[in-house]
């Protein structure tokens, strides 16, 4: 299990070959890459996304997803995962998150990775500020997403 945050942008190819390097037990491996959009919609407004920027807090938001990584291997069969998030200024098109998940099934890797992405969403400490041609803002959570993360819930 691996959590890296980072500047530097990541290879999906290279991450997911070496998640599953020598491990024939592995049958399925998920993954999911986020993106920086272009737009994003305010209060029913299209705001143009020039760039953004991403904080964290050091130590903090490993922990959280390392903890988040344990969550998903506590309910389902998980062999290995791996979370990067980059942080630092970002621009539209650039990636910013990758969520991979190998398993011996398919199952297994779906739901965990779909569980992995929830959670991190609306419990990993990080801080997103988006730059627009009317400013800077802070991006608020979704109720979308916390939304997505209580279907989880026992």
């Amino acid at each position: 299990m691996a959590v890296r945050i980072c500047a530097e942008d990541f290879d999906l190819g290279r991450e997911v070959a070496l998640l599953r390097a020598g491990n024939h037990a592995i049958g399925a491996i998920a993954s999911f890459v986020g993106t920086v959009r272009d737009i994003n919609s305010v209060a029913g407004d299209a705001l143009a996304v020039q760039g953004m920027e991403l904080e964290h807090y050091p130590g903090m938001t490993e922990r959280a997803l390392e903890e988040i990584i344990a969550l998903a291997r506590a309910r389902w069969r998980v062999i290995d995962a791996l979370i990067i998030h980059r942080i630092g200024a970002l621009q539209p098109g650039d990636q910013i998150v990758l969520v991979a998940v190998a398993s011996g099934h398919r199952g297994d890797a779906f739901l965990a990775c779909e569980f992995i992405m929830d959670y991190l969403k609306t419990r990993a400490p990080f801080w997103k500020k988006e730059f627009t041609a009317g400013g800077a803002r802070w991006v608020e959570g979704r109720e979308e997403d916390e939304q997505a993360a209580a279907r989880w819930q026992p």
